[in-house]
C-alpha cells in the first residue's frame, strides 16, 4: 500500500483479535450505543447522544475527512463480527509531520486490551504508510485509563496544555502525549 493509494479505497486493517473497518450507515446503532453512553463521553468533547440520528453526523464527518485526505477513522470490530465496538483514527494528518490520534470503546469491552491492540495497529499504520513522524494524543485531565494505555505503549507525556479545549461553554486543560517514529525504531 502506497501513500497515494491509501485514500483511493478505505484501508481496512486487522490485528490479532480485531478488524478496523470503514464506518458506514449500517453502524448507526453501534455508534449510538457507543456515544449514547455517558461513561464513554465523560472525557470527550462531545455531548452524549440522545438519539440514533446523532450518529449520522459522525458518519458524514468521518467520510468527509477521509475524502479530504485529512483523517482516517476506523470502526473497531471483533473479528467475525461486522458490528463496531468503538472507533479509532488519525486526525489532522500532515504527511512527513504529524497526526492526532483518538479512540473510544463501548464500556462492556473496557479492560480487555482492545484499545492497546488497536493503538498498536493504527500507530504502526501511521508511521509506515502515512509517513508521519509524530503521533499526538490529547487527554482530558482525569482520564487516567487513557493515560495508562499511552504510557504502556511508550508515548511521552509532554505536559499540560492549559485551557486547550473549549467545549460546552467551558475551557479544559489537556495533557499532551506524543510518540515519535524514532521512538518505535529504537525499541526494535
Amino acid at each position: 500500500m502506497t501513500i497515494e493509494k491509501i485514500f483511493d479505497t478505505f484501508p481496512e486493517l486487522t490485528s490479532k483479535r480485531l478488524c478496523f473497518i470503514e464506518i458506514k450507515q449500517k453502524h448507526l446503532t453501534d455508534l449510538f450505543k457507543l456515544f449514547g453512553d455517558s461513561n464513554v463521553t465523560k472525557y470527550y468533547n462531545l455531548k452524549t447522544f440522545d438519539t440514533e440520528k446523532d450518529s449520522q453526523k459522525f458518519i458524514d464527518w468521518y467520510q468527509k475527512r477521509f475524502n479530504e485526505k485529512s483523517a482516517i477513522r476506523w470502526g473497531i470490530a471483533i473479528k467475525g463480527n461486522s458490528n463496531i465496538i468503538g472507533t479509532i483514527g488519525l486526525n489532522n494528518f500532515i504527511q512527513n509531520h504529524r497526526a492526532n490520534i483518538g479512540y473510544d470503546l463501548q464500556t462492556e469491552y473496557w479492560n480487555k486490551g482492545y484499545v492497546t491492540e488497536a493503538l498498536k495497529t493504527i500507530v504502526d499504520f501511521g508511521f509506515k504508510y502515512l509517513e508521519i513522524n509524530r503521533i499526538e494524543a490529547e487527554v482530558m485531565i482525569g482520564n487516567s485509563a487513557s493515560e495508562r494505555i499511552l504510557d504502556k505503549l511508550g508515548f511521552t507525556k509532554e505536559g499540560i496544555l492549559r485551557q486547550w479545549m473549549f467545549w460546552n461553554e467551558k475551557h479544559y486543560d489537556m495533557t499532551m502525549y506524543s510518540l515519535l517514529k524514532k521512538d518505535i525504531i529504537s525499541k526494535k
